[in-house]
């Protein structure tokens, strides 16, 4: 079989780019550490009140350990439900020190949402039956505004809060 010059480069070159991308596609995933998000942990968006994370009592921050934070939130039709302050009121800023390490776990019980702090890396897509985790360490200080990036329906604009991490 005979090829043409100009074949052998393209060949060539298409090798090369495909050798490429997996070589780049291999260094995110094993050493850069990235990987799909949660470990694909499933839950009933009727009943997530049924999991210990997502009670109401359990919602918004709570630390677990010494610099370590943890954040449960629900997510539904134009909200995120962080919990209640000591005066029944909706918790709409999430206040962390500086360097602390957040577990962002969040799940939905309507339709696809999105979950982004903007300004961190912090950005998941929330899907109903699913329970999605993002772990971040907050080294800048500052407010980050939360928003849903996937667009829910007419109020979407309504989702947002505030991050919040201070010296």
């Amino acid at each position: 079989m005979h090829l043409h010059k100009y074949e052998k480069i393209w060949l060539v070159f298409g090798m090369g780019s495909l050798a490429l991308f997996l070589i780049i596609i291999g260094f995110a995933a094993f050493w850069k550490g990235t990987h799909p998000q949660s470990h694909i942990e499933t839950i009933d968006p009727n009943n997530v009140e049924a999991h210990e994370e997502f009670k109401p009592e359990n919602l918004g921050l709570r630390e677990v350990a010494d610099g370590k934070y943890k954040v449960n939130i629900v997510a539904s039709a134009f909200n995120y439900d962080m919990g209640k302050d000591a005066e029944d009121k909706a918790v709409r800023t999430i206040r962390v020190p500086k360097g602390a390490t957040v577990l962002f776990q969040i799940t939905t019980r309507d339709v696809v949402h999105g979950f982004q702090v903007a300004g961190t890396n912090v950005n998941m897509m929330v899907e109903p039956g699913h329970i999605s985790r993002f772990e971040a360490v907050m080294k800048n200080s500052g407010e980050f505004t939360i928003v849903c990036n996937e667009y829910c329906g007419i109020g979407h604009h309504q989702m947002f809060g505030t991050v919040e991490v201070y010296e």
